[in-house]
Order: C-alpha cells, then sequence, then structure tokens
C-alpha cells in the first residue's frame, strides 16, 4: 500500500515535471506571436513586411525543428546483449567489469576514454558510449553527439538537431534585428509626441525593448556555438577536455575550419540555410585529429590541454546564457 502510494506520488511529479518544463517555450511563442501582431497589425509597415516574413518563416521554421527533432540514441550494437548485462551486473570485481568492458568496446569504433583510462559505460541505459556521446540527465536517455539540453526547445541538442539549433539562433538574432531597426524610426516619433494612438506608443516601445533584450542575449550565445563549431567542439567538450586512448586532447576533433563547419553543416552549401538534416555521418563515430595529421602536418601545432576529470560522474545542471547543460 505505502509503496503503491510513493509510485503513484512519483508518478505524478514527473508528469508535473513535463508539463512544467514547456512554460520556457510557451513564453517564447507568445512573446513571438505577440511581436508579430504588434508589427504586422498595430504598426503595419507595408514596405518591411515582405523580407519581415521571410525572415519570421525561417525563424519559425528552425524553432520547430529544434523542438521536434528527437535526439538520437546509440543503436543496438552498442547496448550491452542479455548475456553480457548479466555477467557485468553479477560480477563484484571492479577490476574484472572494467576488463569486461574493455573486450567489448574492441568491437566497437570508440576512441574516447574516461579521465581514468576506461571505457566510458552509461550504467543506466546500459551500453558503451559511443564517441562524443553522454547521458542527458534531464530525457534519461545517452544522446548522440550531445551538446546541452535546452529549456528553451525543451529538447536535447546533440548530432541530430545542432544544425537546426544553429539555424534557430541565427535568424533568431536577424529577427530582433529587423524589428529593432525598422521600428527605430517610429520610436523617435514616439519620443517626440508624433504617434496619436496610445495603443502604437505601447507597441513601439515594447517592441523595441524587447528585441534589443532578445538581440543582446542571442547574440553572445550565437557566438559562443559559432566560436564551437570552428572549433568542431561541443558545449560540454568545452567544459570537459575529451580524453583519448592516448590521453587528453582538448582538439581531438579539430579538422581545420571548413571541414569543421561541414562537420555540422554538410558539404553542400546550399543546405546551409535550410533547416532540413545534412550533417555527415551516423553519430556514432566521427574523425579525429590524431586520424588526419599524417596528411595534414599542420593539424600537430596546437599545445596539449591540461587532464580532464572522469567521465562517469554525474553532471549538476548549469546553465550557460540560454542552455542548460546536462550529463552523467
Amino acid at each position: 500500500m505505502r509503496r503503491g502510494w510513493k509510485m503513484a506520488l512519483s508518478g505524478g511529479l514527473r508528469c508535473c515535471r513535463r508539463v512544467l518544463s514547456w512554460v520556457p517555450v510557451l513564453v517564447i511563442v507568445l512573446v513571438v506571436l505577440w511581436s508579430y501582431y504588434a508589427y504586422v497589425f498595430e504598426l503595419c509597415l507595408v514596405v518591411y513586411l515582405i523580407l519581415y516574413h521571410a525572415i519570421f518563416v525561417f525563424f519559425t521554421w528552425t524553432y520547430w525543428k529544434s523542438i521536434f527533432t528527437l535526439p538520437q540514441q546509440p543503436n543496438q550494437k552498442f547496448h550491452l546483449s542479455y548475456t553480457d548485462k548479466e555477467r557485468y551486473e553479477n560480477e563484484e570485481r571492479p577490476e574484472v567489469q572494467k576488463q569486461m568492458l574493455v573486450d567489448m568496446a574492441k568491437k566497437l569504433p570508440v576512441y574516447t576514454r574516461t579521465g581514468s583510462g576506461a571505457v566510458r559505460f552509461c550504467d543506466r541505459c546500459h551500453l558503451i558510449k559511443p564517441d562524443r556521446c553522454h547521458h542527458c540527465s534531464v530525457c534519461a536517455m545517452c544522446v548522440l553527439k550531445m551538446d546541452h539540453h535546452c529549456p528553451w526547445v525543451n529538447n536535447c541538442i546533440g548530432f541530430s538537431n545542432y544544425k537546426f539549433f544553429l539555424q534557430f539562433l541565427a535568424y533568431s538574432v536577424l529577427y530582433c534585428l529587423y524589428i529593432a531597426t525598422t521600428v527605430f524610426s517610429y520610436f523617435i516619433k514616439y519620443w517626440r509626441g508624433e504617434l496619436p494612438s496610445v495603443r502604437s506608443k505601447f507597441h513601439v516601445l515594447f517592441l523595441l525593448f524587447v528585441a534589443c533584450m532578445f538581440f543582446v542575449s542571442l547574440v553572445i550565445l550565437f557566438g559562443y556555438h559559432c566560436w564551437l563549431v570552428s572549433r568542431n567542439k561541443t558545449t560540454l567538450e568545452a567544459f570537459c577536455t575529451p580524453v583519448f586512448t592516448n590521453g587528453p586532447e582538448k582538439n581531438g576533433f579539430n579538422l581545420g575550419f571548413i571541414k569543421n563547419i561541414q562537420q555540422v553543416f554538410g558539404d553542400k552549401k546550399k543546405f546551409w540555410l535550410i533547416p532540413i538534416g545534412s550533417s555527415p555521418g551516423d553519430g556514432h563515430s566521427f574523425p579525429m585529429r590524431s586520424r588526419n595529421e599524417s596528411q595534414d602536418p599542420l593539424l600537430a601545432n596546437e599545445e596539449p590541454w591540461e587532464d580532464n576529470e572522469d567521465d562517469n560522474r554525474d553532471y549538476p545542471e548549469g546553465s550557460s546564457s540560454l542552455a542548460v547543460e546536462t550529463e552523467a
């Protein structure tokens, strides 16, 4: 009876958490809908409406893709078989468990390790983590090339939707900038008392204020992610240096500026601005710097970084501008 009550309470709390996780998304949607109404119907700046709607379409399209593109999980070959899982869980000696994972990982294309040099294993999903894969404590799953969990899209940003998230940031910046620049002349009229409508005064004032406020925060976040893309890093890798079989290397996936961009957007430039999937690969393995140094000796000129900490620890939820990074 008591156990059933606890289970019901736990289920209710999980349900409430899922509902509340949509609050940030709802706030963004309401702000965007109000901005559309104020700009199109209240100010009715006919000259600017064509370009405004073009930006608005791409802005909403990329936001939709960022929210509803599901995070991609490792495929079945990275999961422990039923037999291996039983052997692993029944083994009480940590050193033997560690060796078991090493033997299993030999069959898989994994080259990153924990800070102690062990195979990266998720004891919640019961799988050997592919390179750049991490467990999201919010989504309760391992996510391929996980970057962070973003509350503003209520989704985990990773291999399947990182391109869409970057495009969303870019079109958000452009959307805010366009509104601020086109509304500014009306703000001057408001300041001089040349706007007769009281309702128009309200919309002009708050359109400019909200656009500028979001523009500043989005530019910072977008600039940070542009830097990450240029180095072929995820947010988690920027905070926690990846460890390879030969030791920690902060630039382990850095292939050079152009190739780094292509790792996110693909090699066909005609798809770079459109929110359709074009990232190369399957998210389970990635080209590494060490494999390209023999072809391009210039890649070996950067210095190594400091040692990393254990990859199997639980990371507390922390915020980075508009993003929340969570990993186990």
